[in-house]
């Protein structure tokens, strides 16, 4: 018997990803959920790093920005919100083999999982291929993302401590006011609060997404 499906299989190869080392892949897609040996997490760990270095090196192509501005697209381009985003647009979810708790707990669409086995991908793709292919990998996959603004404003967080300055206010402060749900699924829900101006609170699948939501709320809500 095969060790991927043939439908994920077939997925693999429309999507872009050179097939061979069909355990490999089959990690890649595998959540700890499932208690099997060979998960996503190692590969993801080796993803992350691979994907960081060749968004760096498109951005570095692509313009003369600044240090500082090439960071900012940098550090968006690459979070685990977008890298969901790729996920989905591309299919990941449907193929994610986790357990049957988790799935049914939303982990197939939790930013984080999906986040996590996009970049885990990457991994077994460098693996497989090596860093040129899975570099051309991702700029096609990352193409619309590349076109779009994404990284182009200032980080939320960034501007309300610049605002938050400018207005003679003490640094926002940011508290965790609760977690909720399994670890695969969890919620973070946090409050941005600026002394003697108000407070914002917004929820994520991360503190520090949740974070950077309140200090958005924020600033749309008193700057």
């Amino acid at each position: 018997m095969s060790i991927l499906e043939h439908d994920t299989k077939q997925w693999l190869r429309k999507t872009g990803f050179s097939l061979s080392d069909e355990a490999c892949w089959k990690a890649a897609l595998t959540h700890g959920s499932l208690g099997e040996k060979d998960n996503y997490e190692r590969l993801e760990f080796l993803g992350d790093r691979v994907l960081g270095l060749a968004v760096a090196e498109q951005l570095y192509k692509r313009n003369l920005a600044p240090e500082g501005k090439l960071s900012q697209r940098l550090n968006a381009l690459v979070s685990r919100e977008t890298c969901a985003k790729v996920a989905r647009r591309v299919g990941v979810p449907p193929h994610v083999r986790m357990g049957a708790q988790a799935r049914a707990d939303g982990g197939s669409d939790s930013d984080n999982i999906l986040g996590d086995v996009m970049e885990a991908l990457l991994g077994a793709s460098f693996l497989e291929n090596g860093y040129e292919e899975t570099a051309s990998l991702i700029g096609a996959l990352w193409h619309e993302i590349f076109e779009s603004d994404a990284g182009q404003s200032k980080h939320p967080k960034s501007a309300l401590q610049e605002w938050a300055a400018a207005n003679r206010r003490k640094p926002p402060e940011y508290t965790l006011v609760s977690r909720s749900g399994p670890d695969h699924a969890a919620k973070f829900t946090v409050v941005a609060k600026v002394a003697h101006v108000g407070e914002a609170e917004a929820t994520a699948s991360s503190k520090q997404e949740a974070e950077t939501a309140a200090a958005k709320t924020f600033m749309e809500k008193f700057a």
